[in-house]
This record gives C-alpha cells, sequence and structure tokens, in this order.
C-alpha cells in the first residue's frame, strides 16, 4: 500500500486484498478509518463519511452490499447536470427489428480520432431496461485515449469490462486496479471511475447488468471446490486524489449520458470499508470442470458470476467463459453440440481459436445466438471431431471465450445490424454439412 503525498496527484500501487464475499476495509493514511463508530462527530484527518448503498437498506445481511467512505469533500458537490455530446453507448434495444438469424462481427476498429473509454464503446445489444431495473446492455470499445480530467459513473448498472487487447488502469473511488487481456473488472453501480491506458490502444467487451449485482454461483453437487474461488477476486487498496482543477463528471442515467462540472476530483477516498467495492479476476485462474468418462455436462459449469432473477434456481444473466481445458470423455463428440435452447447467447473471443468455430470467429469479434435460434460447430470443426480418436485425451490450450447469457431475447442495436464489420455470410460456416442419413447402414 502507498501513501501518496499530500496535496498533489497519488499515483497508487496496484495492490490488492484478496476475497468477494468479505467485508473489507483500507486506508490511505494511518488511523482514516474511525473505530467502532462509521459516522462520528469529528472524522479523521477533517474526513467527511459517506456511506455508498448497493442494495436495499433492509436487504438481508447476506446480500446486503453497502460501503463507508471517508473522504476529502462529499459526493454533493458538482454543477447541474446538462446531456452530452452525441455517443453511441446506448440504451435503445428496440430501435429496429431483430431477425432470428445467427450474426457475427468482425472487431472493432482502433480508431484513429482521439477516443476514450467513454467516447470509444458501441452498444451492440440488449434487453429490458434500467429503470426496472432488469436486462442487460452489451456494449464493445475500441480506444486509443485515457480518460482525462473526466469521470464516470453507471447509476444504471454495474458494468464487467472484459480486456481483450491492450492493458487498463481503472482508477476508482476505492482505489486503483491494474488490468491485462483474459481478466475482468467489476466496477458496481454509483462508483467513480476513469480508464486510462497502459498501452497505446485497447478493446474489449463491456456487459451493464442492469438487474441484481453480479454473485459466484452456487456449486451443489460439485461441492466447496471447483470453478470461480472467491479468494482470486481482488480488490483494490485504499487511494485518493487531492487535486484542484476543472474535472468533468459523466452520469450514465436511465440510458442516457449526463455532463457536470467539478472543481475537485471526485476520487479522494482517503479510507473506506463494507463489502460494495469494484473487483478483479483473472479468467485464466478458473477451475475447468469437466466429464472424465463419457457425454457432456451442461455448459453450466463454466458460470463465473450470474445476477439471480426473482425465480429461484434461474439466473437473469450469466458471465460464461470456455477456457483452455483437457477433453478426454470417450465415445463422445467433443466440441459444443448443436442445441436451442431458451437463452439468447452473446459471445466473444478474448485470445486463439474457439473449438466450435474453427474460422470466421476470432479474437475481438462476436456473435449473436438468440432464443431458439439454432447453432453449433462449423461445418469443418464436425467433420474434424467425429473422427478423431477419442481414446486419447485433447489438449485445448491455446484460447479464452466468453458469453453474456441471458433468459431474455437479445435486441440487436441498429448500429450492430447495419455495422460494416457485420459479417453478412455467417451461416455459410454451416453451408458444408452433409447429409449422412442412409436407412440401410447402420
Amino acid at each position: 500500500m502507498s501513501r501518496p503525498p499530500p496535496a498533489s496527484r497519488a499515483i497508487g500501487a496496484a495492490a490488492y486484498q484478496s476475497g468477494f464475499a468479505n467485508v473489507f476495509s483500507s486506508e490511505a493514511l494511518p488511523g482514516a478509518l474511525p473505530v467502532g463508530q462509521n459516522s462520528p462527530q469529528r472524522c479523521p484527518y477533517g474526513l467527511y463519511a459517506e456511506q455508498l448503498s448497493g442494495t436495499s437498506f433492509t436487504a438481508p445481511r447476506a446480500s446486503n452490499r453497502r460501503s463507508w467512505l471517508y473522504r476529502i469533500l462529499p459526493s454533493t458537490l458538482h454543477g447541474a447536470f446538462g446531456p452530452t455530446d452525441p455517443h453511441r453507448w446506448s440504451s435503445e434495444f428496440r430501435a429496429g427489428e431483430t431477425p432470428p438469424d445467427p450474426m457475427r462481427w468482425d472487431p472493432l476498429p482502433v480508431p484513429s480520432a482521439p477516443t476514450d473509454f467513454v467516447q470509444g464503446l458501441v452498444t451492440m445489444a440488449g434487453t429490458g431496461e434500467a429503470a426496472t431495473q432488469s436486462g442487460c446492455g452489451i456494449h464493445v470499445y475500441a480506444i486509443n485515449r485515457s480518460m482525462t480530467d473526466r469521470v464516470l459513473y453507471d447509476a444504471d448498472g454495474e458494468l464487467l469490462v472484459a480486456l481483450q487487447q491492450g492493458a487498463l488502469r481503472f482508477c476508482t473511488e476505492f482505489g486503483i486496479i491494474e488490468a491485462e487481456p483474459n481478466e475482468v473488472v467489476v466496477i458496481p453501480r454509483g462508483v467513480r471511475f476513469r480508464v486510462e491506458l497502459s498501452e497505446a490502444s485497447a478493446r474489449g467487451y463491456v456487459c451493464e447488468n442492469f438487474g441484481a449485482a453480479f454473485r459466484l454461483p452456487d456449486l451443489g453437487p460439485i461441492g466447496s471446490n471447483g470453478l470461480a474461488n472467491p479468494r482470486d477476486f481482488l480488490t483494490p487498496v485504499a487511494w485518493y486524489e487531492d487535486k484542484a482543477g476543472p474535472v468533468e463528471l459523466l452520469a450514465r442515467f436511465q440510458g442516457r449520458l449526463w455532463a457536470a462540472q467539478l472543481d475537485h476530483s471526485p476520487l479522494d477516498v482517503v479510507a473506506w470499508h463494507g463489502n460494495y467495492a469494484p473487483y478483479k479476476y483473472d479468467l485464466r485462474r478458473f477451475n475447468t470442470i469437466g466429464s472424465v468418462s463419457f457425454d457432456h455436462p451442461d455448459p453450466s459449469i463454466f458460470v463465473v458470476l450470474l445476477s439471480p432473477s426473482d425465480t429461484p434456481g434461474i439466473s437473469a444473466l450469466e458471465f460464461v467463459i470456455f477456457p483452455p481445458r483437457i477433453l478426454v470423455m470417450e465415445h463422445t463428440f467433443r466440441p459444443p453440440w448443436y442445441h436451442r435452447n431458451v437463452a439468447s447467447e452473446f459471445m466473444g473471443l478474448i485470445s486463439g481459436v474457439y473449438d466450435a468455430k474453427e474460422k470466421g470467429f476470432v479474437p475481438g469479434g462476436a456473435s449473436l445466438h438468440n432464443c431458439m435460434t439454432g447453432h453449433g460447430p462449423d461445418a469443418s470443426a464436425f467433420e474434424r471431431a467425429s473422427r478423431a480418436d477419442t481414446s486419447k485425451p485433447e489438449s485445448i490450450r491455446d484460447t479464452m471465450a466468453l458469453m453474456f447469457e441471458t433468459r431474455h431475447p437479445l435486441q440487436a442495436t441498429a448500429y450492430a445490424l447495419g455495422a460494416p464489420h457485420r459479417q453478412s455470410d455467417c451461416a455459410q460456416c454451416w453451408a458444408g454439412l452433409r447429409r449422412h442419413f442412409d436407412p440401410e447402414h447402420r
């Protein structure tokens, strides 16, 4: 943990506390956290006490999310909000008709003009709305500039950012999170932050969750270990900026982007404690579960995080990955089988090759298979897997795919439907599938 020099822009260290479901505490100055009382009459160092609540006050203790922040100035100090310039971060999911066809896109090109995280977000699909706290928005980003003198918070939902290309630094009210490709960063609803580039450019995927906050899935018969382990989720240590000067505060509210002016940095939290905080997770730490005899377990064994719905046992939204793994099941078609299901699936590829799509689906690209739309391995993957020797294990090493899965149909945006990088012929990947049926030969 680093102690920033007073009255200057703090650099901070990318140090973390591990954990996920526990209550955390961190202070950038010794003794900045009050002892025994959350809002004393006078806070240490002349700080202001402020509670940030992510759930209803009366939510059960196990699901109640809140944190106490001890900051230089309270979050009430800002000018009036006004609409900002047009952008491509949208919540208009019903602007046009979405066909049930499978869809696929090439990677979003890195822009030539200076473009930061907010400017580089492009909405591809979504469902529901923030006003009813249901559904999600799915976005991609391609950027080449850090956010400078501007800070963002999303009042509509929490943001899960999956880095595909280029490392990023997330400067938040709670501290700094350094992240690289194959890691995800989750920013809770309402937390203020900015995104800085660690390299020349960056690209990735974003899921904006309007519903209940992401949590770990229950393991059921798997037992106490497996999938994503709580100890691998990392929260930042306290860090602050004590900096005067104009700062633009951006608010994502009711599907629109608003801007207000500040005369100081709002990232001025000197100490904090609670369980409502940003965190990151390294997808390479996922403990993959699979069959060691025959057949496939359902793809729910690849769920990293889920947002529960009001129906017991059914998630409103799931974040799923398909990481490196060893396939050993015998007498089994090993790639994902052909299927139709009630879930709508938006997929992305971080690195390598996805075993069911050997061509066309490339790192940085995306695909959408909506509710009950048939999908599965392309023709070449089917032919290869049908002839594989399943008496030998198959190691899938160079791959990391992700999926945002929801029980609701996903509406593609007008941009996504007409994007120049949309592949108009993606269904041709199945054109080579041949008829093999012969009733005379078993």
